[in-house]
């Protein structure tokens, strides 16, 4: 470990911690960072990182990936989407093509990309096909993707649009009648890419309305550190407030670019979030001017037989997005779920929390 996080986590233990802490991580990108790098077992015994609802893959709705299936298999398209999405399985009878990958294995045309821009030269190599691009992801992804829409898009490349935003998911969860002992926190780490892209203000409505202190952080061991510490000493002082400790890349207001296409492309529209429910204002939806390349609006909607919202029989994966398990406290983790054979998507994505947990080495129930 360089010798600044030693120095943060000497700091870290030096302080007089008279209870145990609950500190939630928000990002995907985050709990790999702490996994592995074994901050868990370095910590004092008193500090809890909870993972949080920072995986796009794990809430995207079920009925939208069902309906990807449902096209790649019924229809004359092409499907397009981010890697790990292919794996995620849809909620089917025994039997049924479950995952994109699988409707690709029987013959569907269906292909896996690292950026939008790979729907974009697809979609212009096949000029006279439908390509539908399955767009999953949140701020950070949505922005470039707004980026595609603005500048232009060709007649042939349909969305199917299932991004979504982070900070609602956390309000919800504050503001929720159950936010006490089960899904209760005394701190966050608030997601530094977001707020890269978004700016900082926007995460002042934890320390502000609900007392909590909150740190944005980075990806290196010291910046997560620095944010523990920060958290650590105004829950000790009792001065709840935002601190930012990824200082040498999230700015006040965030990159109005970025913003600026997002609110271009998009409105802000209530979504579901798969084994939640409906959140308020947490989605991205195409506006009125680009009503062209909406895919819902011109390929036939699957009737029938998908149990929207709803993950699979036994899969725990709502309650490790929202904190209130941790991923070996699923009934699933490490027996019928590995990432080998996925039941849930908390075990497919590279930012769900079981397959980080699992990637880790562990096994076993933590405490953790």
């Amino acid at each position: 470990m360089p010798g600044q996080a030693q120095d943060w986590l000497t700091r870290i233990r030096e302080l007089p911690l008279a209870a145990p802490l609950r500190i939630m991580n928000v990002c995907g990108g985050h709990e790999r960072s702490i996994s592995m790098a074994g901050l868990r077992t370095l910590l004092p015994p008193e500090i809890r990182l909870i993972p949080g609802p920072g995986c796009p893959v794990c809430v995207c709705p079920e009925e939208d990936i069902h309906q990807a299936i449902d096209w790649a298999m019924h229809q004359d398209v092409i499907v397009a989407s981010f890697g790990d999405m292919l794996r995620v399985p849809a909620n089917v009878a025994r039997g049924e093509v479950r995952s994109l990958a699988e409707a690709r294995a029987a013959g569907a045309s269906v292909h896996a990309i690292a950026s939008p821009q790979d729907a974009l030269r697809i979609a212009r190599e096949n000029p006279q096909r439908k390509l539908v691009f399955h767009a999953v992801g949140f701020e950070t992804t949505m922005a470039p993707i707004a980026a595609m829409i603005v500048e232009g898009l060709p007649p042939n490349l349909l969305l199917l649009n299932s991004g979504r935003l982070t900070w609602p998911a956390v309000a919800m969860l504050l503001e929720s009648p159950d936010a006490g002992e089960e899904a209760g926190l005394d701190a966050l780490i608030a997601p530094g890419h977001v707020a890269t892209v978004m700016g900082p203000a926007e995460w002042d409505f934890v320390p502000t309305r609900h007392g909590i202190p909150t740190a944005i952080a980075g990806f290196t061991a010291e910046s997560l550190l620095a944010a523990i510490h920060s958290v650590l000493e105004q829950s000790r002082t009792g001065q709840a407030a935002l601190e930012n400790c990824y200082g040498a890349a999230v700015r006040a207001g965030g990159n109005p670019l970025a913003r600026r296409l997002l609110d271009t492309a998009f409105s802000v529209v209530d979504a579901p979030w798969r084994g939640i429910g409906t959140i308020a204002r947490s989605g991205y939806a195409l506006k009125d001017e680009f009503a062209a390349h909406d895919a819902r609006l011109h390929l036939p909607a699957t009737a029938g037989g998908r149990k929207a919202g709803e993950m699979p029989a036994g899969c725990d994966c709502a309650r490790v997005v929202l904190g209130r398990i941790s991923p070996t406290g699923c009934r699933l983790y490490g027996s019928a779920c590995r990432p080998a054979s996925p039941v849930g998507p908390c075990m497919v994505s590279d930012e769900g929390a079981c397959r980080i947990w699992w990637a880790s080495g562990v096994r076993a129930p933590s405490a953790g």
